[in-house]
């Protein structure tokens, strides 16, 4: 099981994101980092743990109110060793992007419409897609979701309102999708508070997870992330 930290940024800050009410989302002070600057929170990270792959999300850009780019690329510059999963809502493919290296879009369906996603199959496999859902409801582009030929090999099942909920990750969706779909990696996100949440995802066969609340709180420590991150998952 591999635990990739989530970095949310709002207005040049890192936020606490919660049940995907992001008008609300305040700056972090946590047990783990007291300074909502993303560089301060990555390092408070990679004390935890050495992290080869993080998740920024870019709320600016996803709800159409700017955008980090500027900060993200400093972040990639400084980071050239780690891997950085960047989502920015809507990204219509650039053959040629400012920095490529160490990054790879994720492309979330809340910000496609079926007659945008064809744009998809210009990424050639090469981004995550995010199947996002909001109480229980599937957001974005229906075709996203019911025809797997627009689907790379990772795949985050995104349930907004468990999203800093502390009520547990969806584990009925995500078993559901690795048994359907035995041929993909299916990435949780949402919800995630403990050890216990990440032994039953990975007993239903996801292998990656998306957490942010419980390495801030300190719930889930380097010792239970030593022990997900030695057991391989599929390449």
């Amino acid at each position: 099981m591999k635990i990739i930290p989530v970095i949310d940024l709002k207005d040049g800050v890192v936020v606490h994101a919660r049940q995907g009410n992001r008008e609300h989302y305040q700056p972090i002070n946590t047990a783990l980092c007291k300074s909502p600057d993303i560089f301060q929170v990555i390092m408070a990270f990679l004390g935890v743990y050495e992290f080869d792959t993080f998740y920024i999300a870019d709320l600016n850009a996803i709800t159409g109110q700017g955008d980090h780019q500027h900060l993200i690329t400093d972040v990639l510059t400084r980071f050239p060793q780690i891997t950085f999963w960047i989502d920015q809502g809507y990204q219509k493919y650039d053959r040629n992007p400012q920095c490529s290296g160490n990054t790879l879009p994720v492309l979330g369906s809340e910000s496609y419409r079926d007659e945008t996603i064809s744009e998809i199959k210009a990424y050639n496999n090469d981004f995550i897609l995010s199947l996002d859902y909001s109480n229980s409801n599937a957001l974005g582009a229906p075709s996203l979701f019911s025809d797997p030929d627009f689907w790379p090999k990772n795949i985050v099942i995104m349930t907004l309102e468990r999203v800093g909920s502390n009520h547990g990750p969806d584990l009925n969706k995500l078993a559901e999708f690795c048994r359907q779909y035995p041929d993909k990696n299916f990435i949780a996100a949402g919800g995630i508070r403990n050890k216990q949440d990440v032994m039953a995802l990975s007993a239903a066969g996801v292998q990656l997870a998306l957490v942010a609340s419980a390495l801030h709180s300190g719930v889930i420590k380097t010792e239970d992330i030593a022990e997900f991150q030695a057991k391989k998952y599929p390449a």
